[in-house]
């Protein structure tokens, strides 16, 4: 790679990180406007009028699972053709219904139509196909899972096609996946997050320390920065890519700060997507455990929710793994979203007052406690709403009546519209990965970064798969 084009990268990352700090302060200065301006409450609107318009057809004696369909399991070629024909009207009925919520969002916060149509209209088609894939009878066998496919995919395109970037605006990794969460939460029950969430967060907690503190520590052994040592901590220990922009915001570090340690999550997330599942899988892991291990381990929750996802799929089709599918994803959830991304905000108001107490008073922002609900990833509530009010619906029904008249009814279209998202998360996190870009942080940061790689993977496996077993191997009971 020519000095220029190294210099171009570095501009463009300065340029995004730039873009990231004038969009949080924009934030931070509309006051209730953040209700329709913030991805996180666009993401909890459309979430929980999903599930409210479900509910709302539930009631009524019927169901959108007509219009969440999906690609059906086949054996050959044949079937795949016989049975898009059947039921093309319905993957028509449902592009237009994501289109519409998803162009009419995005246009509020900005995002030009006549960019984002075009490229959603790539990403669904895109989608459809990899789910074909996953569907096939074979597929598993080989680790064709549908969250591994369609980062593989994109990855592909993305570094020997090549898109043109105006198409990013349809690649929208962190709204797809926040949708997701939100969706999963209609699906994880409120009881399941009480009893296992101060479990959750209590082995969190331990690794996001450890975590922090190694990568720290030998960040400074080789010599660098402090502040891009507590961002690229941050980037390992709390919550990836907004882990990283708000303890850089924090601690006042340097404008390229946030885009190393970004660079550094994007490539170790990458890595794990792939060999959590496949370790686990050789290990026949308890498909809790693994989820419990990939939330501690893993640095993005698009990321992680795809290597989750995996090996939930692996489960439901391959003989010899414990557990049920779900336990994967709930697993995931409870130590991702419970256990670590609500900590955002603590960390950073925590990271400001250490910076200005005992770091240069001109290198962190002043300590203000409003911090901790600015950087709160707005969300993680919709998750708790959306579990909250499945549960109360639930309540009022038997197990028996639950299992045949409720799950297929309300809950499975819920379940099918939140894999469509993921699929849409997984495939634009590849379609956004382009390996040039991520060459050019430099090496020290790399190895701070990975030291702390190795204690989340050494001692997630442990609490999960030893100390707190007991708790990861019962989700489902």
């Amino acid at each position: 790679m020519s000095q220029k084009q190294k210099d171009d990268i570095e501009l463009a990352k300065t340029a995004t990180a730039q873009d990231d700090e004038a969009e949080e302060q924009r934030i931070k200065s509309v006051g209730w406007k953040e209700l329709y301006l913030k991805e996180d409450w666009w993401a909890i609107w459309l979430s929980l009028g999903l599930i409210f318009v479900a509910y709302a057809f539930f009631l009524a004696g019927g169901s959108i699972k007509w219009i969440a369909i999906h690609p059906a399991r086949w054996s050959n070629l044949s079937q795949v053709g016989a049975d898009l024909g059947k039921h093309a009207i319905q993957y028509i009925a449902q592009f237009i219904m994501w289109l519409i919520v998803f162009t009419a969002s995005l246009k509020v916060m900005g995002i030009k139509p006549k960019e984002f149509i075009p490229s959603f209209i790539f990403v669904y088609i895109c989608s459809i196909l990899i789910f074909i894939v996953g569907a096939w009878e074979h597929a598993h066998h080989y680790n064709l899972e549908p969250p591994l496919i369609a980062l593989a995919l994109g990855m592909l395109i993305a570094n020997l096609v090549g898109l043109p970037r105006w198409m990013d605006a349809g690649f929208r990794v962190e709204y797809y996946i926040k949708v997701g969460i939100i969706l999963l939460g209609a699906t994880l029950p409120l009881t399941l997050i009480i009893w296992a969430g101060p479990v959750a967060i209590g082995q969190a907690s331990i690794v996001a320390v450890s975590t922090f503190l190694v990568i720290f520590f030998v960040g400074r052994k080789l010599g660098l920065d402090r502040r891009l040592c507590a961002t690229l901590g941050a980037g390992g220990a709390v919550c990836g890519v907004s882990g990283s922009i708000a303890i850089a915001g924090a601690v006042g570090a340097k404008k390229e700060h946030a885009p190393i340690a970004i660079t550094m999550v994007i490539l170790w997330a990458i890595v794990m997507i792939f060999f959590l599942p496949l370790v686990s899988r050789m290990m026949h892991l308890h498909t809790g455990v693994v989820g419990a291990w990939v939330g501690t381990s893993e640095f993005a929750d698009a990321a992680g929710f795809a290597a989750a996802q995996a090996y939930g799929d692996m489960a439901a089709n391959v003989p010899g793994i414990p557990g049920s599918p779900d336990d994967a994803v709930w697993g995931f959830t409870l130590m991702k979203v419970v256990g670590r991304d609500i900590w955002i905000g603590i960390w950073a108001f925590v990271m400001a007052i250490i910076s200005t107490t005992f770091w240069e008073r001109k290198s962190g922002t002043k300590p203000n406690p409003a911090e901790i609900w600015w950087r709160f990833p707005k969300f993680v509530l919709g998750f708790f709403i959306a579990s909250i009010i499945m549960t109360m619906i639930s309540s009022h029904y038997t197990l028996e009546t639950y299992n045949h008249v409720l799950k297929p009814m309300l809950v499975g279209p819920i379940k099918a519209l939140r894999t469509w998202c993921f699929i849409f998360c997984f495939f634009s996190i590849g379609l956004t990965t382009r390996f040039r870009e991520l060459a050019s942080a430099g090496t020290k940061p790399f190895w701070a970064f990975t030291s702390g790689v190795v204690v989340n993977v050494v001692l997630g496996f442990i609490l999960s798969s030893i100390v707190f077993a007991h708790y990861w191997q019962n989700l489902s009971h």
